[in-house]
C-alpha cells in the first residue's frame, strides 16, 4: 500500500521526468506554443492509456496504481529499468521487509566482514549510515568511528569527507558519488518522511553545498558492479572492483565490497591495514 508520503514523492518523481521529455521524444508533433518545458499530463495519459484525470491524480499522489500501469506510464516516460523498480517501490511494490523482529544484523555480519582481510567491506542499513565494517575498509577509506555518528554515512562520506574524495581521482570519484546518490535516492525514497533521512540532507546541504544540485534531483538508480582506483597517503595506486550484497536476514541493508583486482592491489592494501590507523578526524568537513 503506497503511503500519502510515498504517493507525493511518487508524483514528483513523474513530474519531474515528464518535464524532461520533448513531444517527439514520444512519436508526438512539436508544438511552439508550450508554458512549460515538457509533455502535457493529457500527453501522458493518453499514450499510457489512462484517462486525464486519473493521470492527473497520481501526480498529486491521489490514487493507487496496478503495476501494468506504472509499468506502461514508465514506458512512456523512457524510464529505465532502475527508475521504474524505483517507481514500482514508491507504489508499494519491490519493498523490501525492514528487520524489525529480529536482532540487528550487524553483530552476525561482522565475522563475514573481517574474513576478507585485504578487501575494504561495510554493512550499510537502510538509509546508508555505516554499522559495521572490516579492517581493510579503515585503513584504505579511513577510521569511521572518527567521524561523529550523525555524519556515519556513505553519502557524507562521498559528498563531504576529504579524505575520501582526496584519494579518489575525479573520473572515479564524481560517477561513484553519483551512483550511491542514486541508490540513496531509490531507496531512501521509500520512508521520504524518515527523520533520519531529512537529517542527511540538511547535513548535506551545509557540508557539500556546492552538491546542492543533487539534493534537489529526482535522478535514482542502483550502484551497480565498477572499478575504481585510489592512491591512500604514502601508497601505490590500488585497483578495486566494487561489489553490492544484499544480506538474506536484511534485504533493507547492504554489503559494499570493494575486491583489490591484481596480487599487487592485495598487497597494498595489507600494508595499509598493518599500518597504525589513519587520524582522520582533522580532515573531514564536521562543521
Amino acid at each position: 500500500m503506497t503511503t500519502p508520503a510515498a504517493g507525493h514523492e511518487l508524483g514528483a518523481f513523474l513530474r519531474a521526468h515528464r518535464a524532461l521529455l520533448k513531444p517527439e521524444d514520444v512519436g508526438l508533433p512539436a508544438t511552439s506554443r508550450r508554458r512549460t518545458p515538457g509533455l502535457r499530463r493529457e500527453e501522458v495519459a493518453s499514450l499510457s492509456g489512462v484517462s486525464i484525470a486519473w493521470y492527473t491524480w497520481l501526480e498529486q499522489g491521489r490514487v493507487t496504481a496496478s503495476r501494468q500501469v506504472l509499468e506502461s506510464v514508465g514506458r512512456v516516460l523512457r524510464l529505465d529499468d532502475g527508475e521504474v523498480r524505483h517507481v514500482l517501490r514508491l507504489a508499494g511494490y519491490y519493498e523490501p521487509e525492514a528487520n524489525t523482529a529480529r536482532e540487528p544484523v550487524n553483530a552476525s555480519l561482522q565475522p563475514v566482514l573481517d574474513s576478507w582481510p585485504t578487501s575494504p567491506a561495510v554493512l550499510l542499513d537502510r538509509n546508508f549510515d555505516l554499522v559495521a565494517w572490516n579492517a581493510a575498509w579503515s585503513a584504505v577509506w579511513g577510521e569511521p568511528s572518527a567521524v561523529p555518528a550523525d555524519r556515519r554515512n556513505l553519502m557524507w562520506f562521498v559528498a563531504a569527507d576529504e579524505h575520501l574524495r582526496g584519494i579518489l581521482p575525479d573520473a572515479d570519484w564524481e560517477p561513484l558519488a553519483m551512483s550511491v546518490f542514486q541508490h540513496f535516492r531509490a531507496q531512501a525514497g521509500l520512508n521520504p518522511a524518515d527523520e533520519r533521512v531529512a537529517e542527511l540532507y540538511r547535513r548535506l546541504a551545509a557540508d557539500a553545498p556546492e552538491l546542492e544540485h543533487w539534493w534537489s534531483c529526482h535522478s535514482v538508480g542502483e550502484l551497480t558492479t565498477r572499478v575504481v582506483t585510489v592512491t591512500p597517503m604514502g601508497s601505490e595506486p590500488i585497483r578495486m572492483s566494487l561489489s553490492s550484497l544484499r544480506p538474506v536476514d536484511d534485504p533493507a541493508s547492504l554489503i559494499l565490497l570493494f575486491t583489490p583486482q591484481r596480487k599487487e592491489d592485495h598487497v597494498t592494501v595489507a600494508d595499509l591495514v598493518d599500518r597504525p590507523l589513519r587520524s582522520v578526524g582533522p580532515q573531514r568537513k564536521a562543521g
